[in-house]
């Protein structure tokens, strides 16, 4: 069932990538984005992925972000240990709080992703190198971001309509610089 405006977070334990357990709730107090990722190996993800590492120091320090992927925790290793995130990364695999979370799959997302986002993958894969040579987990996770308070109260709740339809990093600054 998808989460909405102004309910609490559900906690999330998954392993991150250096083996670490996270637990969700340990940033109580702290405003965060927990943002849910396609497979591993995406394109559109890796450069999303990208873009929150390069650009994280512009969020204060108070903020920060949790990414889950669809994918073991191996996979994931494979292709985003070279992002150095310095925020938890975290495997899914078996996708039990994708569904708590209510994160959509949908085939017409990942037709209308390839075709209105084009530029954007072409450069994911020519540009960057994040080629989607393995793809382990499901091919129509559809993103999701929601941006949450202090308290763990959900105050952002996005469901990306398409494969690359994440929240505007712009959006998240103002939500993350206001807290």
């Amino acid at each position: 069932m998808k989460k909405n405006v102004g309910e609490r977070v559900s906690n999330i334990r998954l392993t991150a990538l250096d083996g670490t357990r996270f637990d969700l709730f340990s940033l109580k107090g702290q405003p965060y984005m927990l943002s849910f990722f396609r497979f591993a190996s995406c394109p559109f993800c890796n450069l999303r992925m990208h873009e929150l590492v390069s650009r994280f120091g512009e969020l204060g320090g108070r903020f920060t972000i949790v990414a889950i992927f669809d994918s073991t925790l191996d996979n994931l290793r494979e292709h985003a240990d070279r992002h150095q995130s310095p925020f938890p990364v975290l495997a899914d695999g078996r996708g039990v709080y994708y569904a708590q979370y209510g994160i959509e799959h949908s085939i017409f997302g990942v037709l209308k992703g390839m075709v209105f986002r084009m530029p954007s993958m072409l450069y994911a894969m020519f540009g960057k190198g994040y080629w989607p040579l393995k793809i382990k987990g499901s091919m129509t996770t559809m993103p999701a971001d929601f941006l949450v308070d202090a308290s763990g109260v959900i105050r952002v709740a996005h469901y990306g309509k398409d494969e690359g339809d994440h929240l505007p990093f712009d959006v998240v600054k103002q939500f993350a610089t206001q807290q």
